[in-house]
């Protein structure tokens, strides 16, 4: 017997698979990964050596108003540990600057108060100015001007009028952007919704390298990247963490070429070639990324890249939070045809894209090569609505998967965190 942990939630979920069955184990070698320090030590060295960038005290120098661009309460970004120092090296520059940390929420709803403190900790929360970005606020949002795919750059006013523009972030396989971090700070971090929503578009999801792990040729990386250097975002810190959360890898300075260095790091360690399996499980990588099904759609697609055409993907997601947005949800339930929901969304222009239309429409295509089987604390019927089944176990999901691809013994990959893999047939 092989025995396999799946995050899930908070906890996780083992279960025994017989030798002969078990095609595949997915696994970044991160886990394996030894830092030669703690995390802190980590950041405060990249602070030191920051790539293709002056050092953050220097930046700060003669600046009265510094924005400094942090994550919202999706992100599993470890903010304790980032911004103390990147705040130290701003004052240690300029003590008298005018600091304001911005909530990159994109079109996420506001963090609350107990989120920031859970995130920053309760002494930044009450000492630091902080301000939650809002994408539909349009008194304090300002253009910036017209991406390279034509749509109009919107971003917060703050940002647009800082003397100095700074982030955090952390870099993971992104399922469309390639990667995240880096630019992302900005777009969609601190856009205006239609911006989001242009960037997002169904031509450029559909676009071939608007894949995991890919940068070149992406239009939508090619957009957030311009919208990043036109907004003047001067210097980043962003980590590359395991699946404890714990820092592995920090870069710092240059938005283009820090995030570059360490999304080359990250794909040394998580791209993994996979074999086609008739039933493939994946996750969300545990809390906080699987508190939805939309947020889920990620994990989904490093399944897509390894089950065979009409296999079965088996979905390990808490989904704790419910469905995670009505839009997505009446996007998959309104219409029982999936290729014609997959058609008008193809046939929409850019200016043109509904709120969440980007992830129903990467599940379509999930679904349209696999079924999909949710284990999660959804309501089933629900889980009906949107075109999986549901399951209250991974045992139960894989003799209803048993069944579907019609083998007593079928081929099973495993990927016990969907969100840390590039997956590649």
């Amino acid at each position: 017997m092989n025995s396999v942990s799946f995050l899930y939630g908070k906890e996780s979920i083992e279960y025994d698979f017989e030798e002969e069955n078990l095609l595949a184990v997915l696994t970044s070698s991160l886990e394996e990964f030894r830092p030669a320090d703690s995390g802190e030590a980590l950041v405060e060295e990249a602070l030191r050596s920051p790539i293709d960038a002056s050092p953050l005290s220097e930046l700060a120098r003669g600046k009265k108003r510094i924005v400094l661009i942090a994550s919202d309460h999706t992100r599993p970004v470890p903010s304790r540990v980032l911004i103390p120092p990147m705040l130290r090296e701003i004052r240690k520059g300029n003590p008298e600057a005018d600091v304001t940390i911005l909530i990159a929420t994109g079109c996420h709803r506001g963090t609350t108060r107990e989120e920031l403190i859970q995130k920053f900790g309760k002494e930044i929360v009450e000492r630091e100015k902080i301000v939650v970005h809002d994408c539909d606020d349009g008194e304090n949002l300002v253009s910036i001007g017209t991406l390279p795919s034509g749509g109009d750059c919107v971003i917060n006013r703050l940002a647009a009028e800082a003397d100095l523009l700074v982030a955090e972030g952390f870099i993971e396989p992104h399922f469309f952007a390639g990667f995240s971090g880096g630019r992302k700070s900005v777009l969609p971090g601190i856009c205006g919704r239609n911006t989001v929503l242009g960037n997002h578009c169904s031509e450029f999801i559909a676009h071939p390298a608007a894949s995991t792990g890919v940068l070149e040729n992406n239009p939508i990386h090619r957009d957030m990247l311009w919208a990043a250097k036109k907004a003047k975002l001067a210097f980043i810190v962003n980590v590359v963490l395991n699946s404890e959360k714990e820092i592995l890898f920090a870069v710092a300075g240059d938005v283009e070429a820090a995030h570059q260095k360490g999304c080359e790091f990250l794909l040394r360690y998580c791209k993994v070639l996979s074999p086609l399996g008739d039933i493939v499980i994946s996750t969300n990588g545990g809390f906080p990324l699987d508190q939805n099904v939309y947020q889920a759609v990620k994990g989904m697609t490093a399944a897509e890249g390894a089950v065979k055409e009409g296999g079965v993907i088996i979905m390990l997601a808490l989904c704790a939070d419910g469905v995670g947005g009505d839009h997505f949800y009446r996007q998959l339930t309104d219409e029982p045809n999936i290729e014609k929901t997959m058609r008008i969304f193809l046939a929409r222009g850019r200016e043109e894209t509904l709120p969440d239309q980007w992830q129903t429409q990467i599940l379509l295509r999930v679904l349209m090569r696999a079924r999909v089987i949710l284990v999660s604390e959804i309501d089933p019927k629900t889980v009906e609505k949107m075109h999986m089944i549901p399951a209250s176990s991974l045992k139960e999901a894989l003799d209803v998967a048993k069944k579907i691809v019609g083998k007593e013994k079928p081929e099973i990959v495993a990927i016990p965190d969907g969100v840390g893999v590039v997956v590649r047939a």
